[in-house]
């Protein structure tokens, strides 16, 4: 399995923007079919917000159409998360997520908060 490290969250103003990153080691990148983008917010169930496919495809979770953008840099072993226009009800844990067979991993999680 690969590690995941996430990195880019903290406290924002509702309106603004931050841009998450997650970097992969202990493998490359273009062997994982599927990275995605996962949060938990208090009280509730781990969504998937925004996943990419190896051949770039994209999908988002609803509420974040039109403000979020998944993107993934090959080289860097990275993949990112951009996040405008944020919402106090986008606060919550972001985890990074490698599957598709045989990878399973995540990482540890790095707190959004959007708050005024």
């Amino acid at each position: 399995q690969v590690q995941l490290m996430e990195s880019g969250g903290g406290l924002v103003h509702p309106g603004g923007s931050l841009r998450l990153s997650c970097t992969v080691s202990g493998g490359s990148i273009l062997r994982i079919s599927s990275m995605g983008w996962h949060r938990q917010a208090p009280g509730k169930q781990r969504e998937l917000v925004a996943a990419i496919s190896d051949g770039g495809g994209t999908n988002y979770v609803d509420s974040v159409k039109g403000r979020f953008t998944i993107s993934r840099d090959n080289a860097k072993n990275t993949v990112y998360l951009q996040m405008n226009s944020l919402k106090p009800e986008d606060t919550a844990v972001y985890y990074c997520h490698a599957g598709g067979f045989p990878f399973d991993s995540w990482g540890q999680g790095t707190q959004v908060t959007v708050s005024s």
